[in-house]
């Protein structure tokens, strides 16, 4: 088939025919069919049932859901930011926690939300790929902060007079880069093997967002170069913050029980209270979402995405402002300031 041939078959073409077009010219022209294929495709997300009477509700809980945690998140961040008492490791790391829940909500919601108010929630190929990025990008992130606030933890309790050395400003910055590099690692590496693949006649994405499984299932070719890579990718980024984890609070725990003084216990407790709590949100919510049998339906998968992808960023900066002094005193300073002036 000559180029002014194709040319002609494909401006000719409406939407419809265009895939029917292309098809076609795969068999002739396979290098440049791929090219065209993977920007040109469109995929339908199949979110969550929009059932008459409910759409409105459903929609006003989420966007309730969405700017509680935006309101959470940005809070808690310029707290940090105006208040120099919350300048130390523990609350940079939490700065940087807010900021990944802060943008994996909107990465998430916005799009979720704007789907409420159209017939046919349709995403193309570039914004779906778009999205997978941010979303892969902001979970392993947050794997990796929480990882480095339970070391931080693990520092404070169990070498406090090493405290400064261990977490000074250099030690800081460099596993932000960390956490950062892993996540940009991670999900490059996904987008990568996705542009690998096209997608023939299905087109129906049976989950709320991009993610890696459903759009698996949609390819017409082999994907078992993306399921190596999704289980080394997954493998590393579970393996090793949960194995740090484990280790620091093993330490930590050991450190606690040899401190005689109930008081001195108690305070050690509360310290890291709170992360552990939100290790136990994240990680708890994750083996529900990746651990759960082949067997699980459809809507059980979206039921345990949507837990595992809004209700965190939502409750992390309650979690650890309830109970936080410091916190408490920062936001008193800046409500009084507010109300004075």
């Amino acid at each position: 088939m000559g180029s002014e041939t194709f040319g002609r078959s494909v401006l000719e073409g409406t939407t419809e025919n265009l895939t029917r077009n292309l098809a076609v010219v795969y068999m002739d022209e396979d290098r440049y069919y791929l090219r065209v294929r993977s920007w040109t495709k469109v995929f339908l997300v199949n979110g969550l049932k929009k059932q008459a009477g409910v759409v409105m509700l459903i929609f006003f809980l989420f966007l309730g859901i969405y700017m509680v945690s935006v309101m959470g998140n940005l809070g808690l961040i310029v707290l940090i930011v105006l208040h120099p008492h919350l300048h130390t490791p523990m609350y940079y790391f939490l700065f940087n926690l807010s900021f990944i829940d802060l943008c994996y909500s909107s990465v998430i919601i916005l799009k979720m939300l704007v789907g409420f108010f159209l017939k046919q929630n349709i995403i193309s190929h570039a914004e779906c790929l778009i999205q997978l990025f941010f979303f892969a990008f902001f979970v392993i992130d947050e794997c990796y902060i929480l990882t480095a606030m339970a070391y931080d933890r693990y520092a404070a309790i169990c070498k406090p007079l090493l405290y400064q050395v261990t977490m000074s400003h250099q030690v800081c910055l460099l596993m932000t880069l960390g956490v950062y590099l892993m996540g940009f690692a991670g999900a490059l590496s996904h987008i990568v093997c996705m542009l690998r693949l096209t997608f023939c006649d299905r087109n129906i994405i049976n989950n709320y967002v991009c993610d890696v499984h459903p759009l698996l299932k949609l390819s017409c070719t082999s994907t078992a170069i993306n399921e190596l890579v999704l289980f080394i990718v997954v493998g590393v980024n579970i393996t090793v913050p949960s194995l740090t984890l484990f280790v620091s609070y093993t330490l930590i725990l050991s450190n606690i029980l040899s401190i005689h003084s109930a008081e001195g216990r108690s305070k050690a407790f509360s310290t890291c209270g709170s992360h552990v709590i939100a290790v136990s949100l994240f990680f708890g919510a994750a083996a529900v979402m990746y651990l759960k049998p082949s067997s699980a339906s459809v809507d059980e998968d979206k039921v345990s995405t949507l837990f595992y992808t809004i209700l965190g960023p939502m409750l992390n900066p309650f979690i650890y402002s309830i109970r936080n002094k410091d916190v408490h005193n920062a936001l008193k300073k800046t409500l009084k300031k507010k109300i004075f002036t």
